[in-house]
């Protein structure tokens, strides 16, 4: 039963009232610009000591429709202080809010300008002569290891095969789709539009100019609706404990603030990875540009579940049949959510503590 101030906790937020606050990690601007802002958590002298270990930075790449606070969640949720932690320089790309102005944003305007444009300046940064040159050590390859949760994972390996000169050392891509015929309900739409083909949907989606933000919160927290209905009773077993409301509240923030999708980029999922298939068969075509997946030439590690309620774990697990061409394809199973691959419990538990081991594998100074 909870005591005084677990009642007190109770009526606070009946009444809309919020528990603990916005967390977000100290970092700086390195870039700016449209759907390319790009952000460096660690001081210069972290960047010194990660060079001189041979520690590569880590951009992480965030999906569409979802805010870059997945990586940097709450206290002791975030994959970015635990990267810091180890001693790595994690940089944070974030495309922003996606409105219908938007709406022209293809995949190939993130896979051959915004992630490779995020990448060099990445490396410019952390690479960057000056002051940081002063220690003498040498820092290794100038490359830069990928991080991505969700569809930010398809477009991190759309951009390993589109662009083989881009200095990528390694891919990891947590709970990352790469066969929607294997995703719970595209198999049923598809069956359901083969009468009539992609293009009704096609035009409705262009209409709207992509899948507005209230589409994509109101779908996620259906995806979830099994946390919404044991919501109360979580409330009531832990009024007394304020650092579990805490991260409940945390992960509440983040589904409200979930931008929507550009117009051709759900298009473009529409009809290439679901009507078409071209991304479980691993070449796609977006209007002439053709990227073959099995030109991913870096080690990659992947992720899935089989309790995630949006990601299956075989369309997750695809990856290891379908990126041919990388040296590399490692998978592990963490049974979560979709969101507890990265940023919950079992990330803490499981999931950071294999992309850390997946990394140090690869390490210059280790090789």
């Amino acid at each position: 039963m909870a005591g005084f101030d677990g009642v007190a906790t109770l009526v606070h937020l009946a009444r809309g009232g919020e528990i603990g606050e916005s967390h977000e990690t100290p970092h700086t601007l390195i870039a700016d610009g449209p759907h390319r802002t790009l952000r460096r958590y660690g001081t210069d002298d972290e960047v010194v000591a990660a060079a001189a270990t041979g520690r590569r930075p880590v951009l992480l790449v965030p999906p569409l429709a979802v805010s870059t606070a997945c990586y940097d969640l709450a206290d002791g949720l975030s994959v970015v202080q635990f990267l810091l932690s180890t001693g790595r320089v994690p940089y944070v790309l974030d495309f922003g809010d996606m409105t219908r102005a938007d709406r022209h944003l293809g995949f190939a305007d993130f896979f051959d300008d915004i992630v490779p444009g995020a990448v060099a300046a990445t490396v410019a940064d952390f690479y960057g002569t000056g002051d940081r040159g002063a220690s003498g050590t040498t820092p290794g390859p100038a490359g830069v290891d990928v991080l991505a949760w969700s569809i930010g994972g398809t477009i991190s390996l759309l951009t390993a095969a589109a662009n083989p000169d881009l200095p990528l050392a390694s891919v990891v891509a947590v709970g990352t789709p790469l066969d929607y015929a294997k995703v719970a309900p595209y198999p049923l739409v598809k069956s359901l539009m083969r009468p009539v083909g992609p293009t009704p949907v096609k035009l409705a989606l262009r209409a709207l100019g992509g899948i507005p933000a209230p589409l994509v919160r109101l779908a996620y927290r259906g995806t979830a609706w099994q946390r919404e209905l044991k919501k109360p009773g979580y409330i009531l077993r832990n009024a007394d404990d304020t650092e579990a409301l805490s991260r409940m509240k945390a992960i509440d923030r983040f589904q409200a603030t979930m931008p929507g999708y550009p117009g051709k980029v759900s298009e473009q999922m529409w009809e290439n990875f679901i009507m078409r298939g071209e991304l479980a068969g691993g070449v796609l075509d977006f209007d002439g540009r053709v990227v073959d997946l099995a030109d991913v030439a870096v080690p990659v590690a992947l992720f899935g579940s089989h309790r995630d309620a949006i990601v299956s774990w075989a369309a997750a697990h695809h990856g290891v049949e379908l990126l041919v061409g990388a040296p590399r394809v490692d998978f592990t199973t963490v049974e979560t959510s979709h969101l507890g691959l990265i940023a919950g419990s079992a990330a803490v538990e499981h999931t950071w503590p294999v992309i850390e081991e997946f990394l140090s594998d690869l390490d210059p100074r280790r090789s």
